[in-house]
């Protein structure tokens, strides 16, 4: 049972993570393409963020190493974090998001 809700918890994460990512456009391929454009361009200081945490973490437990599960749990904490900052950005007028 703890290894489905496990799972669950994943996947919802991972869908989180692309709904705060999420950047509408004026028809579905421009939504995908901005969307994809917005994961790529946070994607690297998201990956190096969580790199240095788990490093953080890893170090505070004497090296004893993080579960995957958790690890890609706190990529998308961070992913989530970073897109709603990105959009308030964005939607306040002052980004330059795709035109």
């Amino acid at each position: 049972m703890e290894n489905i809700q496990g799972k669950v918890s994943l996947y919802l994460s991972a869908a989180l993570y692309l709904l705060f990512n999420l950047r509408l456009g004026a028809d579905t391929m421009t939504t995908l393409t901005a969307t994809l454009w917005q994961i790529v361009q946070t994607a690297p200081y998201v990956a190096g963020i969580t790199y240095v945490i788990i490093a953080l973490l890893q170090y505070m437990a004497e090296g004893e190493k993080i579960p995957w599960d958790r690890r890609l749990r706190l990529f998308f904490a961070i992913g989530i974090v970073a897109g709603l900052f990105l959009a308030i950005y964005e939607y306040a007028g002052t980004g330059t998001g795709i035109k």
